[in-house]
């Protein structure tokens, strides 16, 4: 168990460091299907999931997330396969509970567990019914969580206010810890026109413990969006977690990001989601990210689509978290043509400037 309650951690100055992005890790692992983008790894390949929460751990965060996103009713529904939804929540919490359990006890730290409820993309300000919905897609998710022992849930990727307020409101009824973050298009605001901070400041004063933005912005990107947050909620939580691909002020999401450099005739007009390898930030440039927002005082820091084990592990390193897998961090010095050993033969590291 753990020895304090997630409200209790987020009382303590030392940051928390959240990995996601498990829906590109486990599509870079090739189970599961991109453009669809539902997680019926829960179900079809548990042991993969297992390994993705395990790394994430030891790489660094302090929360295993339960990986359900996308995994609600009406992604279900596009797929045909509605009946696997509980299941799917069901198992997928059992896997960050049991993982929990296991690498808190070999790490022996607190590590808590959230579930996690996302974007409805049915949503439609114009349109009334869409709200009861979403509402009730989120009710049987954030129920299962609870059910299943979860210690808080991340609602994430949020680009209506209104939605996100449904999605708090269905967490604060069933009485747990709520993170609620938006996601900002390239138009710089929620598609209903509030801004970031003043979505920020309205779900703070409802009642969010953790309230700040995911994806779509990479780690450069994604600043003034984070700062306009912190500025605007005050002493209040903030968590931000970018997405890691290198969006610049021209492409301020990873949407419509160009590869000049590509060479290959794309399925699509965009390199989103499926030929972004190239545009991926390294594991310094995202260290560099978490460093900025803990200057900020942001209290829950992390990385989510693109993020891989050794971003976060980066990361954690860089806001003063050591992980388990910062024994593997690189050491130039051993390598047999850079490196400065004076073990190593000069016939290698002397050919290093002609390699």
């Amino acid at each position: 168990m753990n020895t304090q309650s997630f409200s209790q951690r987020l009382t303590e100055d030392e940051p928390l460091v959240l990995a996601g992005g498990y829906l590109f890790e486990v599509e870079r692992r090739g189970y599961i299907t991109a453009g669809e983008f539902v997680p019926k790894v829960a179900l079809e390949h548990p042991e993969v999931l297992e390994q993705v929460t395990r790394d994430f751990l030891r790489a660094g965060s302090d929360i295993a997330l339960a990986f359900t996103y996308n995994g609600h009713r009406e992604k279900m529904r596009i797929i045909g396969e509605e009946h696997l939804l509980e299941p799917l929540n069901r198992e997928a919490m059992r896997i960050a509970v049991r993982v929990a359990a296991e690498e808190r006890e070999e790490l022996g730290r607190d590590i808590f567990v959230a579930g996690n409820i996302s974007n409805s993309n049915i949503f439609d300000p114009d349109d009334p019914a869409t709200a009861d919905q979403v509402r009730a897609m989120y009710r049987e998710m954030v129920t299962w969580a609870k059910e299943e022992g979860a210690d808080l849930i991340l609602a994430e990727t949020m680009y209506f206010y209104e939605e996100a307020r449904i999605a708090l409101e269905e967490i604060k009824a069933v009485g747990l810890p709520a993170i609620v973050n938006v996601a900002v298009f390239a138009t710089g605001e929620l598609r209903d026109g509030v801004t970031p901070g003043e979505a920020a400041k309205r779900l703070a004063d409802q009642g969010a413990d953790v309230v700040g933005t995911n994806c779509f912005q990479g780690p450069q990107t994604i600043r003034p969006i984070v700062k306009d947050i912190v500025d605007a909620v005050g002493n209040h939580n903030v968590c931000a977690m970018p997405g890691t691909f290198r969006t610049t002020d021209e492409h301020t999401t990873f949407f419509n990001l160009p590869d000049a450099g590509n060479t290959a005739t794309l399925p699509h007009e965009r390199t989103f989601p499926d030929a972004l390898e190239a545009q991926n930030s390294n594991r310094y440039e995202t260290a560099e990210f978490g460093a900025y927002a803990h200057s900020l005082g942001v209290k829950v820091i992390g990385l989510c689509c693109g993020g891989s084990v050794i971003h976060h592990r980066e990361l954690s390193q860089r806001v003063g978290k050591e992980s388990y897998l910062a024994k593997y961090s690189p050491d130039m010095s051993k390598h047999f043509m850079f490196g400065n050993d004076s073990s190593l033969p000069e016939v290698a590291t002397s050919f290093g400037e002609l390699a």
